[in-house]
Protein backbone atom coordinates (compact mmCIF):
# COMPACT_ATOMS: atom_id res chain seq x y z
CA UNK A 1 0.00 0.00 0.00
CA UNK A 2 1.29 3.41 -0.03
CA UNK A 3 2.17 6.41 2.79
CA UNK A 4 2.67 9.38 3.24
CA UNK A 5 5.50 10.41 5.81
CA UNK A 6 5.37 13.45 7.58
CA UNK A 7 9.03 13.28 10.21
CA UNK A 8 12.02 11.49 8.75
CA UNK A 9 14.28 11.88 12.18
CA UNK A 10 16.15 8.72 13.82
CA UNK A 11 12.89 6.96 14.01
CA UNK A 12 10.43 8.11 11.01
CA UNK A 13 13.34 7.90 8.82
CA UNK A 14 14.47 4.00 9.14
CA UNK A 15 10.46 3.15 10.03
CA UNK A 16 10.10 4.95 6.04
CA UNK A 17 12.83 2.65 4.61
CA UNK A 18 11.74 -0.60 6.08
CA UNK A 19 8.32 0.12 4.62
CA UNK A 20 9.70 0.37 1.24
CA UNK A 21 11.82 -2.62 1.90
CA UNK A 22 8.54 -4.67 2.55
CA UNK A 23 7.03 -3.02 -0.83
CA UNK A 24 4.95 -0.03 0.40
CA UNK A 25 5.13 3.03 -1.38
CA UNK A 26 6.40 5.92 0.75
CA UNK A 27 6.10 10.15 -0.36
CA UNK A 28 8.26 11.53 2.21
CA UNK A 29 8.25 14.86 3.85
CA UNK A 30 10.37 16.36 6.68
CA UNK A 31 10.88 19.95 8.08
CA UNK A 32 14.10 20.31 6.21
CA UNK A 33 14.71 19.72 2.72
CA UNK A 34 17.72 18.25 3.03
CA UNK A 35 16.11 14.94 5.19
CA UNK A 36 13.37 14.76 2.13
CA UNK A 37 16.27 14.52 -0.57
CA UNK A 38 18.30 11.81 1.81
CA UNK A 39 14.98 10.03 2.20
CA UNK A 40 14.69 10.37 -1.69
CA UNK A 41 18.02 8.67 -2.29
CA UNK A 42 16.78 5.17 -0.36
CA UNK A 43 13.64 5.42 -2.89
CA UNK A 44 11.03 7.36 -1.69
CA UNK A 45 9.32 10.04 -3.69
CA UNK A 46 9.75 13.45 -2.49
CA UNK A 47 7.09 16.31 -0.74
CA UNK A 48 8.44 19.37 0.24
CA UNK A 49 5.19 20.96 1.28
CA UNK A 50 2.14 18.99 3.10
CA UNK A 51 0.29 19.99 0.21
CA UNK A 52 2.26 18.70 -2.21
CA UNK A 53 2.31 15.32 0.10
CA UNK A 54 -1.19 15.06 -0.11
CA UNK A 55 -1.56 15.79 -4.29
CA UNK A 56 0.60 12.43 -4.27
CA UNK A 57 -1.36 10.50 -2.39
CA UNK A 58 -4.95 8.45 -4.00
CA UNK A 59 -7.50 9.08 -1.85
CA UNK A 60 -8.06 7.80 0.69
CA UNK A 61 -4.83 8.77 2.08
CA UNK A 62 -2.74 7.47 4.96
CA UNK A 63 -0.49 10.08 6.21
CA UNK A 64 1.43 8.88 9.42
CA UNK A 65 3.46 11.16 11.37
CA UNK A 66 6.77 10.81 13.27
CA UNK A 67 7.69 14.11 14.78
CA UNK A 68 8.01 15.20 18.35
CA UNK A 69 4.85 15.43 20.56
CA UNK A 70 5.17 19.05 20.91
CA UNK A 71 5.27 19.86 17.27
CA UNK A 72 2.31 17.67 16.94
CA UNK A 73 -0.28 20.07 16.54
CA UNK A 74 1.21 23.03 14.03
CA UNK A 75 1.80 19.63 11.72
CA UNK A 76 -1.87 18.82 12.08
CA UNK A 77 -2.25 22.31 11.61
CA UNK A 78 -0.50 22.72 7.97
CA UNK A 79 -1.89 19.25 6.95
CA UNK A 80 -5.67 19.15 7.72
CA UNK A 81 -6.58 21.79 4.94
CA UNK A 82 -5.08 19.18 2.49
CA UNK A 83 -7.02 15.99 3.59
CA UNK A 84 -10.53 14.86 2.80
CA UNK A 85 -13.17 12.50 4.33
CA UNK A 86 -12.07 9.22 4.76
CA UNK A 87 -8.50 9.99 5.11
CA UNK A 88 -6.16 8.12 7.74
CA UNK A 89 -3.60 10.44 9.73
CA UNK A 90 -1.49 8.11 12.16
CA UNK A 91 0.45 9.49 15.20
CA UNK A 92 3.87 7.22 15.56
CA UNK A 93 5.16 9.47 18.22
CA UNK A 94 4.95 9.99 21.84
CA UNK A 95 2.01 11.81 22.58
CA UNK A 96 0.29 12.52 25.64
CA UNK A 97 -2.42 10.05 25.24
CA UNK A 98 -4.83 13.24 26.98
CA UNK A 99 -3.79 14.71 23.63
CA UNK A 100 -4.31 12.16 21.42
CA UNK A 101 -8.08 11.62 22.64
CA UNK A 102 -8.77 14.95 21.94
CA UNK A 103 -6.94 15.27 18.76
CA UNK A 104 -9.10 11.93 17.45
CA UNK A 105 -12.22 13.61 18.24
CA UNK A 106 -11.75 16.34 16.66
CA UNK A 107 -10.19 14.80 13.28
CA UNK A 108 -13.77 12.69 13.59
CA UNK A 109 -15.32 15.68 13.72
CA UNK A 110 -13.67 16.37 10.33
CA UNK A 111 -15.07 12.53 8.52
CA UNK A 112 -11.52 11.66 9.65
CA UNK A 113 -10.20 8.48 11.14
CA UNK A 114 -7.48 8.95 13.47
CA UNK A 115 -4.79 5.72 14.97
CA UNK A 116 -2.20 6.16 17.69
CA UNK A 117 0.74 3.96 17.44
CA UNK A 118 3.03 4.01 20.39
CA UNK A 119 6.06 2.81 18.80
CA UNK A 120 9.19 0.97 20.59
CA UNK A 121 12.79 0.17 19.22
CA UNK A 122 14.69 2.72 19.04
CA UNK A 123 17.80 3.17 16.29
CA UNK A 124 17.54 -0.77 15.89
CA UNK A 125 14.10 -1.33 14.07
CA UNK A 126 15.05 -0.84 10.40
CA UNK A 127 16.67 -4.21 11.15
CA UNK A 128 14.79 -5.90 14.54
CA UNK A 129 11.68 -4.64 13.51
CA UNK A 130 9.15 -2.48 15.83
CA UNK A 131 7.14 -2.74 18.79
CA UNK A 132 3.64 -1.21 18.01
CA UNK A 133 1.03 -0.55 19.86
CA UNK A 134 -1.97 0.70 18.20
CA UNK A 135 -5.32 2.86 19.56
CA UNK A 136 -8.62 3.35 17.08
CA UNK A 137 -11.18 1.89 15.64
CA UNK A 138 -10.97 -1.60 14.62
CA UNK A 139 -11.62 -0.36 10.76
CA UNK A 140 -9.05 1.81 11.39
CA UNK A 141 -6.54 -0.52 12.57
CA UNK A 142 -7.31 -2.73 10.36
CA UNK A 143 -6.66 -0.56 7.21
CA UNK A 144 -2.48 -0.29 8.45
CA UNK A 145 -2.41 -3.50 9.35
CA UNK A 146 -0.33 -4.01 6.45
CA UNK A 147 2.24 -1.56 7.61
CA UNK A 148 2.18 -2.72 10.91
CA UNK A 149 2.93 -6.15 9.81
CA UNK A 150 5.90 -4.34 7.84
CA UNK A 151 7.56 -2.57 10.74
CA UNK A 152 6.45 -5.37 13.36
CA UNK A 153 9.48 -8.26 14.13
CA UNK A 154 6.83 -10.74 12.12
CA UNK A 155 3.41 -10.19 11.00
CA UNK A 156 1.42 -12.27 13.76
CA UNK A 157 4.30 -10.49 16.45
CA UNK A 158 5.68 -7.36 17.76
CA UNK A 159 2.15 -5.47 17.12
CA UNK A 160 -1.02 -5.14 18.67
CA UNK A 161 -4.50 -3.27 18.68
CA UNK A 162 -4.30 -2.74 22.22
CA UNK A 163 -7.92 -0.53 22.58
CA UNK A 164 -9.58 2.64 21.44
CA UNK A 165 -7.98 5.83 20.31
CA UNK A 166 -5.41 6.73 23.26
CA UNK A 167 -4.63 3.41 23.95
CA UNK A 168 -1.75 3.18 22.12
CA UNK A 169 0.05 6.13 23.76
CA UNK A 170 -1.19 5.13 27.14
CA UNK A 171 0.55 1.54 26.73
CA UNK A 172 3.78 3.21 25.56
CA UNK A 173 3.40 5.76 28.40
CA UNK A 174 3.36 2.90 30.78
CA UNK A 175 6.38 1.02 28.93
CA UNK A 176 8.69 3.64 28.77
CA UNK A 177 7.71 4.35 32.84
CA UNK A 178 8.95 0.33 33.04
CA UNK A 179 12.02 1.04 30.78
CA UNK A 180 12.85 3.68 33.05
CA UNK A 181 12.93 1.29 36.22
CA UNK A 182 15.16 -1.33 34.55
CA UNK A 183 17.37 0.94 33.35
CA UNK A 184 18.45 2.96 36.69
CA UNK A 185 18.28 -0.70 38.45
CA UNK A 186 21.03 -1.77 36.11
CA UNK A 187 22.83 1.83 36.41
CA UNK A 188 22.84 0.93 40.37
CA UNK A 189 23.89 -2.36 39.93
CA UNK A 190 26.72 -1.87 38.02
CA UNK A 191 27.70 1.94 39.68
CA UNK A 192 27.92 -0.41 42.97
CA UNK A 193 30.29 -3.21 41.86
CA UNK A 194 32.40 -0.20 40.39
CA UNK A 195 32.56 1.33 43.84
CA UNK A 196 34.35 -2.47 45.28
CA UNK A 197 37.38 -1.90 44.11
CA UNK A 198 39.08 -4.64 45.83
CA UNK A 199 37.56 -7.60 43.42
CA UNK A 200 38.55 -5.11 40.43
CA UNK A 201 35.80 -6.51 38.67
CA UNK A 202 35.75 -6.70 34.75
CA UNK A 203 32.13 -5.13 34.21
CA UNK A 204 31.81 -6.07 30.46
CA UNK A 205 32.62 -9.76 31.47
CA UNK A 206 29.82 -9.04 34.45
CA UNK A 207 27.50 -7.87 31.88
CA UNK A 208 28.62 -10.68 29.27
CA UNK A 209 27.86 -13.26 32.05
CA UNK A 210 24.67 -12.67 32.76
CA UNK A 211 23.38 -12.41 29.24
CA UNK A 212 23.40 -15.26 29.43
CA UNK A 213 20.73 -18.18 31.86
CA UNK A 214 20.77 -14.88 34.13
CA UNK A 215 17.17 -14.11 35.36
CA UNK A 216 18.02 -10.52 34.43
CA UNK A 217 19.14 -11.14 31.21
CA UNK A 218 17.10 -8.59 28.62
CA UNK A 219 18.11 -6.56 25.68
CA UNK A 220 18.53 -3.51 28.13
CA UNK A 221 21.71 -6.00 29.68
CA UNK A 222 22.80 -6.52 25.81
CA UNK A 223 23.06 -2.51 25.07
CA UNK A 224 25.05 -2.49 28.89
CA UNK A 225 27.21 -4.96 27.83
CA UNK A 226 27.70 -3.07 24.44
CA UNK A 227 28.54 -0.11 25.78
CA UNK A 228 30.90 -1.41 28.29
CA UNK A 229 32.93 -3.28 25.83
CA UNK A 230 33.46 -0.14 24.09
CA UNK A 231 34.21 2.12 26.94
CA UNK A 232 34.53 0.12 30.30
CA UNK A 233 34.91 3.55 32.94
CA UNK A 234 32.24 5.39 30.61
CA UNK A 235 34.73 8.43 31.24
CA UNK A 236 33.49 10.24 27.85
CA UNK A 237 30.23 10.37 29.12
CA UNK A 238 28.58 13.36 30.85
CA UNK A 239 26.67 11.87 33.80
CA UNK A 240 23.45 13.74 32.81
CA UNK A 241 20.14 12.06 31.94
CA UNK A 242 17.72 13.34 29.93
CA UNK A 243 14.01 12.62 29.46
CA UNK A 244 11.53 12.90 27.02
CA UNK A 245 8.36 12.99 28.78
CA UNK A 246 6.54 9.87 29.08
CA UNK A 247 8.14 8.74 32.47
CA UNK A 248 6.51 11.97 33.88
CA UNK A 249 3.45 11.78 32.35
CA UNK A 250 3.12 8.08 33.93
CA UNK A 251 4.12 9.38 37.59
CA UNK A 252 1.40 11.69 36.87
CA UNK A 253 -1.33 9.28 36.35
CA UNK A 254 0.25 7.36 39.12
CA UNK A 255 -1.15 9.95 41.41
CA UNK A 256 -4.62 10.50 39.52
CA UNK A 257 -5.40 6.73 39.68
CA UNK A 258 -4.33 6.67 43.02
CA UNK A 259 -1.47 3.58 42.78
CA UNK A 260 1.84 3.47 43.76
CA UNK A 261 4.69 3.54 41.17
CA UNK A 262 7.66 3.59 43.25
CA UNK A 263 10.41 2.64 41.05
CA UNK A 264 8.91 4.80 37.93
CA UNK A 265 8.97 7.79 40.52
CA UNK A 266 12.36 7.42 42.03
CA UNK A 267 13.73 6.90 38.44
CA UNK A 268 12.10 9.85 36.94
CA UNK A 269 13.37 11.90 40.03
CA UNK A 270 17.16 10.09 39.63
CA UNK A 271 17.25 11.69 36.15
CA UNK A 272 16.36 14.84 36.99
CA UNK A 273 18.95 14.97 39.73
CA UNK A 274 21.53 14.09 37.77
CA UNK A 275 20.82 17.85 36.12
CA UNK A 276 21.42 19.60 39.10
CA UNK A 277 25.06 20.58 38.52
CA UNK A 278 25.00 23.11 41.56
CA UNK A 279 23.09 21.05 43.81
CA UNK A 280 21.77 23.79 46.33
CA UNK A 281 19.90 20.63 48.39
CA UNK A 282 23.00 19.44 48.98
CA UNK A 283 24.78 22.35 49.72
CA UNK A 284 21.97 23.49 52.01
CA UNK A 285 22.35 19.18 54.20
CA UNK A 286 25.49 20.32 54.33
CA UNK A 287 25.12 23.64 56.00
CA UNK A 288 22.51 21.99 58.36
CA UNK A 289 24.42 18.70 59.55
CA UNK A 290 27.08 21.79 60.42
CA UNK A 291 24.67 23.73 62.45
CA UNK A 292 23.43 20.94 64.47
CA UNK A 293 26.51 18.64 64.78
CA UNK A 294 29.26 20.95 63.99
CA UNK A 295 30.18 18.38 61.15
CA UNK A 296 32.81 19.21 58.64
CA UNK A 297 31.64 21.32 55.64
CA UNK A 298 33.39 20.78 52.37
CA UNK A 299 34.16 24.15 50.64
CA UNK A 300 34.48 24.42 46.97
CA UNK A 301 38.07 24.55 45.53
Amino acid sequence: MELGMIGLGRMGGNMAVRLMRAGHRVVAHSRTRQSVDRMVEKGAESAYSPQELAGKLVPPRVVWLMVPAQTVEQVLEGLLPHLAAGDLVVDGGNSHYKDTVRRGEMLEGCGLHFVDVGTSGGVWGLEEGYCLMAGGWDGAVGRIQPLLEALAPGPERGWAHVGSVGAGHFVKMIHNGIEYGMMQAYAEGFSLMEAKREFDLDLHQVAELWRSGSVIRSWLLDLAAEALGEDPTLANVAPYVFDSGEGRWAVAEAIELDRAAPVMTMSLLQRLRSRDEASYSDRLVAVLRSQFGGHRVKTEE
